[in-house]
């Protein structure tokens, strides 16, 4: 007798990319001041990770305000 074949198992569900921001969160002009500052240059894919890194903290800041019944982000949210 032969054996029937396994199906083949289904692929792992894919997290979906991640949003960009609705925001930009920077000026260009400061995040370069402060690489020339310190004698270094910024990628052109930096801007998109520093916007991506603020919009996080701004996130869960506004998330723990809102555990907190508050409609205002305090210092302490950050």
């Amino acid at each position: 007798m032969s054996k029937k074949p396994k199906p083949a198992a289904k692929p792992a569900a894919k997290k979906p990319a991640a949003k960009a921001p609705k925001y930009t969160f920077y000026v260009k002009k400061a995040v370069q001041d402060f690489a020339r500052d310190n004698d270094m240059m910024v990628g052109s894919d930096a801007y998109d990770a520093f916007n991506m890194a603020v919009h996080n903290v701004l996130h869960q800041a506004a998330g723990r305000c809102k555990d907190n019944k508050r409609k205002t982000l305090k210092a302490y949210d950050f």
